[in-house]
């Protein structure tokens, strides 16, 4: 591997950040972790509390680039005040990240890579679970936090073995060995595995984490009851509900809170990974109303763990996205204006809006019911047209329709290259200000874990 290389591309320019840029590979068959950082300081950031933290929770907006935050916080305004009020996002706002993966991927990365990246301190092929670009396995936080005694979790509306919590639990070569990578949990003596992914944990393989000490749910409802680690918890065959279809659900601020709780158990400590995975979902589908709402309960999940820092004053969080999805344009078609309160008026997600279209002989009325508008004739021929196609061109008539009406426009139904927003709170939050690529987060983070397993 070329070390020199390899520096050129993966370090950003800081000024007052240098990054050690040592690669995690296998050495003499140990893995090797990424070197410690040393950071410069943010004055927005308060210093209040221990210099290094106890715990750490890394949050990940999964596609969640700076046109979603921006868009939130004018769907979150109030409109009948003058001010526009701010969002979490906007008071933990420190830095920006680049997110390219290693140059045999070129410039626009994949989860898998980024979430590599985020991971190990290291760059790698789109597709890779925590392996460079040789597949062979890099130190992930976890297995790291792991070796110190730190208890670990990952709490994500994805299914749990989807790419980013996989970075951080696993390795493989691809992230689309769903079964592989299902089966290399049993070996990560994870605390808590909270989301979906039901079908690619099957009773043999269920049945071999019960027999480690899991404690395995399947309903939602049973979290609550769980008083103490370990467990896993399957809520869904793949993916959790979309927030919008269940409103009342709060799903990821309620794993969240459980996480956290279960996890603070460990007097020494835990790292925690959260992800708002859905939200990359609706961008790849350029469906707004639905990004919307994974972004409101992705922020509740954020400030479940902004008032979590700031009760303990030993916890550290770091949020960012792992890439932007879908090039969101918050105003479009030559008009100077967006117009959120259309989104605030849908229902339901436009795949289950034309499904219950589909099955009704009155659809027209359960359009305008679910959208929230009427819609005028010549939009009811387009959607009429659809509809006789079937659920999926229904659904897309759909979600064209309601960015005609909020004015959102979309660049691609995949990923795009733009740098991604970094939030911080807590012990050396100061670290996070500025520019950086997103290895260096990972690096900082690293340098943030306790030095031995010692107590003082």
């Amino acid at each position: 591997m070329d070390f020199l290389a390899t520096c050129k591309r993966s370090i950003s320019c800081l000024l007052l950040i240098p990054c050690l840029c040592a690669p995690s590979v296998m050495a003499n068959d140990e893995m090797i972790s990424p070197a410690a950082v040393t950071g410069s300081a943010n004055s927005n950031v308060p210093t209040a509390g221990p210099a290094r933290p106890k715990n750490i929770i890394i949050m990940i907006g999964d596609g969640m680039g700076p046109a979603y935050t921006t868009a939130y916080r004018y769907y979150n305004d109030n409109p009948e005040t003058e001010e526009i009020e701010q969002t979490v996002f906007d008071r933990l706002l420190v830095g920006m990240s680049s997110t390219y993966p290693a140059s045999v991927s070129g410039y626009v990365t994949d989860s898998a890579a980024s979430a590599t990246a985020l991971a190990t301190g290291f760059k790698s092929y789109n597709g890779a679970i925590s392996v460079d670009v040789e597949k062979r396995p890099l130190t992930t936080l976890m297995e790291k936090a792991k070796a110190l005694g730190l208890a670990t979790g990952v709490a994500v509306t994805s299914q749990v073995n989807h790419a980013t919590p996989a970075a951080f639990l696993a390795h493989n070569e691809s992230r689309s060995n769903y079964i592989d990578i299902a089966q290399a949990y049993l070996d990560t003596d994870a605390d808590v595995i909270l989301g979906g992914g039901q079908q690619y944990f099957p009773p043999s393989l269920l049945a071999q984490f019960t027999g480690k000490g899991y404690q395995h749910l399947s309903e939602f409802s049973k979290l609550d009851a769980v008083t103490s680690p370990k467990v896993l918890g399957l809520f869904a065959d793949v993916q959790l509900p979309w927030a919008i279809n269940d409103k009342q659900g709060h799903k990821l601020s309620k794993m969240t809170q459980k996480a956290i709780d279960l996890l603070s158990q460990n007097q020494q400590g835990f790292v925690l990974l959260v992800e708002g995975s859905l939200i990359d979902w609706a961008g790849h589908s350029n469906d707004i109303a639905t990004a919307m709402g994974e972004m409101d309960e992705f922020a509740a999940a954020v400030e479940v763990v902004e008032q979590f820092v700031r009760q303990s004053k030993d916890t550290l969080v770091v949020i960012t996205a792992d890439h932007n999805t879908g090039g969101l344009s918050v105003g479009a078609n030559d008009k100077y204006e967006w117009n959120p309160a259309v989104l605030h008026n849908v229902q339901a997600s436009p795949d289950e809006i034309a499904t219950r279209a589909i099955a009704e002989p009155q659809w027209q009325t359960v359009i305008a019911t679910l959208i929230g508008f009427k819609p005028s004739e010549a939009e009811y021929a387009t959607l009429e047209n659809a509809r006789m196609q079937g659920n999926e061109p229904l659904t897309v008539a759909l979600r064209k329709l309601i960015d005609e009406r909020s004015n959102t426009g979309w660049t691609s139904g995949g990923h795009t290259a733009v740098d991604v927003q970094v939030f911080s709170s807590g012990p050396g939050a100061r670290l996070f200000g500025g520019h950086q690529d997103n290895i260096d987060i990972a690096n900082k983070v690293f340098s943030l874990l306790p030095e031995s397993t010692a107590k003082p």
